[in-house]
């Protein structure tokens, strides 16, 4: 179970002990009487320049943020509304304000050269590999033939990313524009790591964080399956010789039910020699399935938390856990890399929202159950032999 963090120089009402400077004391005060209104303290506790009350709401948690965030204001803190055993706990941060949003040059920069980077990765799917076999600041009417990989790629992770952010913007949350991130082929084979936004403020709820965490992904999957589809269309059935070495993209059992849509049973010694837009609807889908694993600040670790809480660190290991065996199982390095890169760059932890009490609605939460499902629907067991 995961400890609300502010145990330290703590201090019942019947007792103080190693008290905090009298500034501190001083803005403890003020800020506790704008509470006792609302919440009946029980115990207060100082970490640095933090504050916390424990005890128990006198309104509902939504109420009771509305009320206590203009009146923290003045002093430069932020309040934050969570659980700790059997007591509610209001918790003072010093948080500065959000400014404006930083300019969009360093976005559009990236995304020019994801632009390029994907036209190369789209260029060597059709048989043409820059500085190899053409030079591409001599042709580079060439990367043309990378148009059809790229510009589905690009608009399967727009879709994704620009879902995470109007939905922030709703509600109400401060979040950058998205950030693409180029890769240069054939080093990384799609010419791209993807793309992120970045969080700039806390979020107000759980409902809030599971809406931006699941509107990436749902609406990504809105284009990702439609080009997939249609690239299965422009794709064709051939045989595999036994000396073939090409690459092969596993099937997660929903690129199989699609793959029957287009083909129907597929005969032994045969395989799907996949169109440039049916690969970049493949990458789509395993994007979706890599954000929606519940670990961390994923998509799917944020779902995570709005489900389930204070089991979001537990739920992570587990699922760290589970990809490494998924690896061992499937004699798949895909997933061993992926789940130490996790562990390195990302880790385990989750920010709470500013009101961590109200629950999840009941709506949201048969969805986010329904996003789990989708992750098996979405995992190919080996993704790239």
């Amino acid at each position: 179970m995961r400890v609300w963090p502010f145990q330290s120089s703590a201090r019942d009402l019947n007792g103080v002990h190693g008290a905090p400077p009298e500034g501190f004391a001083v803005i403890e005060d003020l800020l506790r009487r704008n509470v006792e209104d609302i919440f009946q303290v029980e115990r207060q506790e100082v970490r640095g320049a933090t504050f916390a009350w424990g005890g128990a709401l006198l309104v509902e948690p939504a109420r009771a943020l509305s009320l206590l965030e203009p009146r923290f204001k003045p002093f430069g803190y932020t309040p934050f509304l969570g659980r700790q055993g059997d007591r509610a706990w209001i918790r003072a941060v010093p948080l500065a304000e959000v400014g404006g949003g930083a300019k969009s040059t360093t976005n559009l920069i990236m995304f020019a050269l994801t632009v390029l980077s994907t036209l190369a990765a789209g260029s060597l799917v059709n048989g043409s590999l820059p500085f190899v076999t053409f030079n591409p600041f001599l042709q580079p009417a060439h990367l043309l033939d990378g148009v059809p990989f790229a510009f589905t790629l690009l608009a399967i992770l727009a879709t994704h990313e620009f879902g995470h952010y109007f939905t922030a913007r709703y509600h109400g949350a401060s979040v950058s524009l998205p950030f693409f991130i180029p890769a240069p082929p054939p080093i990384f084979l799609f010419g791209t790591l993807g793309a992120v936004i970045r969080m700039r403020s806390p979020v107000r709820d759980r409902n809030s964080l599971f809406d931006i965490a699941v509107a990436g992904p749902l609406a990504g999957l809105v284009v990702a399956v439609p080009a997939l589809l249609l690239g299965l269309a422009w794709s064709r059935v051939g045989m595999v010789l036994p000396e073939h070495t090409g690459l092969t993209f596993g099937d997660s059992i929903l690129m199989r039910g699609l793959t029957w849509v287009v083909f129907g049973s597929i005969p032994p010694g045969m395989d799907v020699f996949v169109h440039p837009v049916a690969l970049a609807g493949w990458v789509g889908l395993f994007v979706t399935a890599l954000n929606l694993f519940p670990v961390g600040q994923l998509d799917g670790g944020r779902i995570a938390y709005a489900l389930f809480g204070t089991w979001h660190r537990q739920i992570s290991i587990a699922t760290f856990v589970g990809l490494m065996a998924l690896g061992v199982l499937f004699h798949s390095a895909n997933w061993i890399v992926f789940a130490g890169l996790l562990l390195l760059l990302m880790g385990f932890h989750h920010a709470p929202p500013l009101d961590d009490l109200t629950p999840l609605s009941r709506r949201r939460y048969v969805l986010g159950v329904f996003c789990l499902i989708l992750l098996v629907l979405l995992i190919p067991p080996v993704p790239i032999r």
